[in-house]
């Protein structure tokens, strides 16, 4: 730790001020309780207040090698008794030399001094422990920045552990899925198991190419998911129809990898595989003054059991993405209706900064 006043120059212009003022104190209390002459009384409060603010920044080397051993209290007491002790008596003689050298009646200022004795040593004893006091106040406010530092550096480990855990889980839930249609298309449609593969292979290419440490923006979210949804109209062809309504303003709009591939999964899963009939998936982003709010329906069979019963860890995950990424300033809300299910996504429009 540096020194806590010779660090900024505020403090510097602060420490002589305080001393500067203590000066002028002390030449007062000399003039007028003791009668010393004004320029007596002057130069004594200015030697004595100026020379004790420079040991006061000496003292403080000792004391941080003190606080680099031991804590214990007896210990660091004894130490600032001896460090205490030694301060005053250096300052109060070279005090006394230094005003000796000045006067011309040294008979006369031998008696003065005399009187001031008790003061000065009750003066040094309470502007010591000042000190003291303003630089262990100084140490304590550093160690809980110190603290409040490594805190939130741990917080920031933690929560980008936990986005990475959570991201890592979207993967092989996807591939499970893709590798059960695969399989099945290997039977019924051999050319559309192979064009799966290929555009599966894309997918993955892009996934496993973008960084997991970073945001993404909406445009490479959605690029993302039109591959996905591209797997997914191989299978089912005509029956899936893609929707989009995005504002081109919200495209620059950064969000975790992947965040939205949960709700896509759902939206096929209680759509399509629920339904024999046409299931339309539709995409809606929109700005609302400085927020992004993303609405994906699907139309669903009002008899399928998996709709009613929920989406399950799908939905679980997104909402635990968007806590840690942007925290309370984000919501996931989910609403449904006899014929479609709609998940509305609100969250904070932040830009990479450039």
């Amino acid at each position: 730790m540096k020194h806590p006043v010779l660090e900024k120059r505020s403090r510097v212009i602060i420490w002589w001020l305080a001393w500067l003022l203590m000066a002028a104190g002390q030449s007062l209390l000399i003039f007028f309780a003791y009668g010393s002459s004004p320029g007596v009384a002057a130069a004594d409060g200015l030697i004595s207040m100026v020379s004790l603010g420079a040991l006061g920044l000496a003292i403080w080397f000792p004391l941080r090698y003190m606080q680099k051993g031991s804590n214990q209290f007896l210990i660091a007491s004894s130490n600032l008794l001896v460090t205490g002790i030694i301060t005053i008596v250096f300052w109060i003689l070279a005090n006394r030399l230094l005003l000796r050298s000045i006067v011309t009646d040294k008979e006369a200022y031998e008696l003065f001094w005399g009187s001031t004795v008790v003061l000065r040593i009750a003066s040094g004893v309470l502007l010591y422990s000042m000190i003291i006091l303003t630089y262990y106040l100084f140490i304590s406010a550093s160690r809980l920045a110190e603290k409040a530092a490594s805190q939130s550096k741990l917080e920031s480990l933690v929560r980008e552990a936990e986005l990475k855990m959570l991201r890592s889980q979207i993967n092989p839930h996807f591939l499970f899925n893709s590798l059960n249609s695969i399989s099945s298309l290997t039977l019924t449609d051999p050319p559309g198991a192979r064009d799966m593969i290929v555009k599966l292979s894309d997918f993955m290419r892009y996934s496993l190419s973008s960084r997991n440490d970073q945001p993404v923006t909406l445009h490479n979210e959605m690029e993302s998911l039109r591959l996905y949804l591209e797997i997914e109209k191989v299978r089912f062809r005509e029956r899936l129809i893609i929707e989009e309504n995005i504002d081109d303003e919200c495209l620059v709009a950064l969000l975790p990898g992947l965040l939205l591939q949960p709700l896509y999964e759902n939206a096929v899963k209680h759509g399509v595989y629920e339904s024999t009939g046409t299931v339309v998936i539709n995409t809606s982003v929109r700005k609302e003054e400085d927020s992004i709010i993303v609405a994906i329906s699907n139309t669903v069979d009002p008899d399928s059991v998996v709709t009613r019963k929920g989406a399950g860890i799908g939905l679980k995950n997104v909402r635990s993405r968007l806590g840690l990424f942007f925290g309370n300033e984000a919501n996931l809300v989910v609403s449904r209706n006899d014929n479609s299910f709609t998940v509305t996504m609100n969250f904070p429009f932040r830009i990479a900064q450039s």
